[in-house]
């Protein structure tokens, strides 16, 4: 069940990454931005209306953590605006390949300095990842010159 969870997660982060892309595109990047953080509120504050957990904000227990655990949503808002901006630079399969090699050694590095945990295991996995990303990219480039020399030679060939 967590499998699919996680799954449906990272569907519903490239759903979210191509709306807020084109509503980015059509208000304005930090516009859209706001918006997305807007509406992220909203639905934030009907869930916990909904949950019935809405006592834990006055609660000074529910406080507990460190200061810099507070700051996701100033990195959310960094996200999105990046994300944002290079959906229209970068296809979307691409964007949300080189996201997941930066979550994946963001997340290495995090291990590491939270638990000293390190796999070289890890690394492999991710430096494989990587090679695999580099070839596709190195595949469709070499596709796009071909495909770009037969349409020059066509274009040559009706004149």
């Amino acid at each position: 069940m967590y499998i699919t969870l996680a799954i449906l997660a990272g569907v519903s982060i490239v759903l979210s990454r191509i709306v807020n892309y084109v509503l980015a595109d059509k208000i304005g990047l930090f516009q859209g931005t706001f918006f997305n953080y807007l509406t992220g509120f909203i639905g934030s504050f009907i869930l916990l209306l909904v949950s019935g957990e809405t006592m834990k904000l006055f609660s000074i227990n529910s406080y507990q953590g460190s200061w810099w655990a507070y700051l996701g949503g100033i990195v959310g808002v960094g996200v999105i605006a990046l994300s944002s901006f290079l959906s229209s630079k970068i296809s979307a399969f691409y964007l949300t390949l080189l996201l997941f090699v930066g979550q994946l050694f963001g997340g290495m590095v995090l291990d590491y300095m939270v638990s000293n945990d390190f796999s070289i295991q890890k690394i492999i996995g991710g430096v494989l990842v990587v090679i695999g990303l580099g070839y596709n990219l190195w595949i469709d480039a070499k596709n796009n010159k071909a495909s770009t020399e037969i349409e020059k030679n066509n274009q040559v060939s009706s004149i």
